[in-house]
């Protein structure tokens, strides 16, 4: 994600389409979702029949269908849709609000770290239509908690770097921060759209160990990185590295799994 204002993100095609730059990097080193998130979906659905909504490389869909979902993807970047393809998921290219699903209904649809790129309304409207009676919609992010040390250490390295930047801001704050606006535009749109019962809000927190590796492949792949030039990337990148070098060369990245859920009132389709 970026920090760009929130009302506007689902309108920024280039950096909503710009992940499929090195789609191969993205589905190595972004981070995957806690099996009680899938299993949680799961139990409160009536079957498994799962429409995964800018399903990328296949990351969360992988995860349901590992669980004995049948899940199709629908993505609008080709090259994102290639991987998931290669590893097993069924996808159709097309932006959420434009695809055409021929008549299928779902028992979930789910949305893994995409929702904000889809119209906030219209979605949620989109969603109510292919979900059976009773389907849910359950769309979720990933937010980040370093270290504090750590946290401050890439806020300068950002600041330097990126002096003009919107992303400069990326770590003064906790990322709770940003999702907890992202979050809320989920539920109000959710709620405008007048398909739905009233949403419900999930979090699932884990953690993770992060080598300086590891770390520094994830970063290209993170919204609007890909559009800075090669030398501002390499510089980025070199903080980075000795700020997880004076760490200690690994660290400990807290996360916690927000999601919103909602299931659809009885215009949905039997």
């Amino acid at each position: 994600m970026t920090a760009q204002p929130r009302a506007a993100v689902h309108q920024l095609r280039l950096v909503a389409e710009s992940f499929g730059t090195d789609a191969e990097r993205y589905d190595r080193a972004r981070p995957r979702y806690p099996a009680g998130l899938v299993d949680r979906v799961v139990a409160a659905s009536r079957g498994r029949e799962v429409l995964d909504v800018g399903c990328g490389t296949g990351i969360a869909a992988r995860l349901f269908a590992s669980v004995g979902c049948r899940v199709l993807g629908v993505e609008p970047d080709a090259r994102m849709a290639e991987i998931a393809r290669d590893s097993g998921i069924d996808v159709q290219v097309a932006k959420f609000e434009d695809w055409d699903a021929g008549g299928r209904r779902f028992d979930a649809v789910i949305s893994a770290q995409a929702w904000h790129w889809v119209d906030p309304v219209a979605g949620p409207a989109k969603a109510a239509s292919v979900l059976r009676l009773a389907g849910r919609l359950t769309v979720f992010w990933n937010v980040f908690d370093p270290p504090a040390e750590l946290r401050a250490a890439f806020d300068g390295v950002y600041r330097r770097v990126l002096p003009d930047s919107p992303l400069r801001n990326l770590w003064s704050l906790p990322a709770s921060t940003a999702y907890q606006t992202v979050s809320g535009t989920a539920v109000s749109g959710i709620r405008q759209a007048g398909r739905f019962g009233a949403p419900e809000q999930w979090q699932f927190d884990w953690s993770w160990l992060y080598t300086r590796e590891e770390w520094l492949t994830l970063v290209p792949t993170l919204g609007g990185h890909s559009e800075f030039p090669p030398a501002v990337l390499a510089e980025l990148l070199t903080g980075l590295g000795l700020a997880i070098d004076t760490a200690g060369g690994t660290f400990v990245m807290r996360y916690a799994t927000v999601a919103v859920t909602a299931v659809v009132a009885g215009a949905g389709r039997p």
